[in-house]
């Protein structure tokens, strides 16, 4: 039988395997990781409403049943002459292959802030940033110097797309209700939470009105929005906007992300972010039987817009290309992709969103929350999956309540912590008055977590 292998085993990977699980194909799927993410839910991990099972489910229990077989391992190219994919410890023989290995972090050509300022493409990313946020607050409980205390308070997200946005709320949230009495010596209602964004207005992909709406609703909530700002250095003290500085032991990365690497290897021309541009039929010009899809693929719809990265867009991008490897099985001309534009929406805290219904009707408040709720409910892979995350979302509505409220990994002391000179009010840029320090520098390399995925 034909051997037809997937890589990625994300939205568009996932779908295109379900779809060719009882196909007259053998069938391989290889991922870097043993699990399928949801990763529009991501945030809520990394600010501990989910725990991260509740998000991901082994791909071995997903496809294992219908025939699939799973390669665990790293793809560093394909040859797409000699029809191999090429893995760090082998390689696979295809006849189609189906290229879904997403994208990842883009810094911008600044590569060391990721030491500095993780972003969130894996369950690794989350949880890491949970450390991080929870940290800051249990150092701040014990730290006496009331700058260095301000410091620690301060969270910085960069980047103002829905994750940012999401973010943002979402800590506003943690310190002016989930941790209200956890704490004797501070009130984690005094955390600034600084939403940075270099062009114009929040959600910039968003229409004016509704990205308006969604500053006031996060302004409401306690979150300092500046948009037109443009970062020019993130270290492990702070951020600088120009020559302004803002002390912050958490920055969060939620600005740009660059395609996977796998498209360099097929040796066609990209966009600028690194981006496949696909044929409407999703395969690589002049590679009939190499496909394209997801985050990985540059496709326009029918009135020029370009195709969102989006889940439900992977995901139509996934079976459709499926469909036409089933249709050149048969003998019959491949079709173009046409995307079905449902919807997308961005989440700003409790109860409050705002969003676009088949690319027409704009909601906002309640209303749009309950429609990315019951959205996001009917994406979760598994029955256990929408239980838990239904029962766990109704828990932090009533409540207020974070359930996944643990810290992992090595936790820093206060000993380990020393301080470099700022301005005494940890705003402004550095100087070098040592009785005004400020900015929080880790001595110990348990304070140094590694770069994000």
């Amino acid at each position: 039988m034909p051997h037809v292998v997937i890589l990625g085993g994300g939205f568009a990977g996932l779908r295109a395997a379900q779809q060719l699980a009882k196909a007259p194909v053998r069938l391989t799927l290889v991922d870097r990781h043993n699990h399928h993410l949801f990763q529009p839910l991501l945030y809520q991990v990394a600010t501990a409403t989910l725990s991260p099972s509740e998000i991901a489910a082994p791909l071995r229990a997903l496809l294992g049943p219908q025939g699939v077989a799973v390669v665990l391992a790293d793809v560093t190219g394909v040859d797409t002459a000699g029809k191999r994919v090429l893995l760090s410890d082998g390689e696979l023989k295809y006849d189609y292959l189906v290229i879904a290995t997403g994208a990842t972090h883009s810094y911008f050509g600044n590569d060391q802030w990721a030491r500095h300022a993780p972003g969130l493409k894996s369950i690794e990313d989350a949880v890491e940033i949970r450390r991080r946020v929870l940290l800051a607050y249990e150092l701040a409980e014990r730290e006496t110097d009331p700058r260095m205390r301000k410091a620690l308070l301060n969270f910085v997200i960069i980047g103002a797309g829905p994750t940012g946005v999401e973010m943002a709320g979402s800590l506003a949230e943690i310190s002016r209700k989930s941790l209200s009495g956890d704490f004797k010596n501070i009130d984690p209602r005094d955390a600034r939470i600084i939403l940075i964004e270099g062009l114009g207005k929040v959600l910039p992909v968003y229409p004016d009105d509704l990205t308006d709406k969604a500053r006031r609703t996060l302004e409401k909530l306690g979150v300092e929005v500046r948009t037109g700002a443009r970062v020019t250095n993130i270290d492990e003290t702070g951020v600088y906007i120009g020559t302004e500085f803002i002390a912050a032991r958490t920055v969060i990365w939620a600005a740009g992300v660059a395609a996977s690497p796998v498209a360099r290897s097929l040796g066609v021309p990209l966009d600028r972010a690194g981006r496949v541009h696909v044929t409407p039929q999703l395969t690589v010009p002049g590679l009939e039987d190499v496909f394209v899809v997801g985050d990985l693929a540059s496709i326009n719809q029918e009135d020029g817009t370009p195709v969102p990265g989006l889940a439900p867009a992977a995901m139509q991008e996934g079976k459709h290309a499926a469909s036409n490897i089933l249709r050149r099985l048969r003998g019959e001309p491949m079709v173009p992709f046409k995307y079905w534009d449902r919807g997308s929406y961005a989440v700003i805290g409790r109860g409050h969103a705002v969003g676009i219904a088949f690319r027409r009707f704009k909601q906002t408040g309640f209303p749009a929350w309950g429609a990315w709720l019951f959205i996001h409910l009917m994406f979760l892979i598994g029955f256990r999956s929408k239980l838990a995350v239904m029962l766990n979302w109704a828990y932090s509505y009533l409540t207020f309540g974070k359930s996944a409220r643990i810290i992992t990994g090595p936790a820093p002391r206060l000993d380990q912590l020393t301080l470099v000179a700022s301005s005494p009010d940890g705003k402004g840029a550095p100087t070098d008055d040592t009785e005004g320090a400020s900015r929080l520098v880790s001595s110990s390399n348990e304070l140094a977590p590694p770069s994000p995925h």
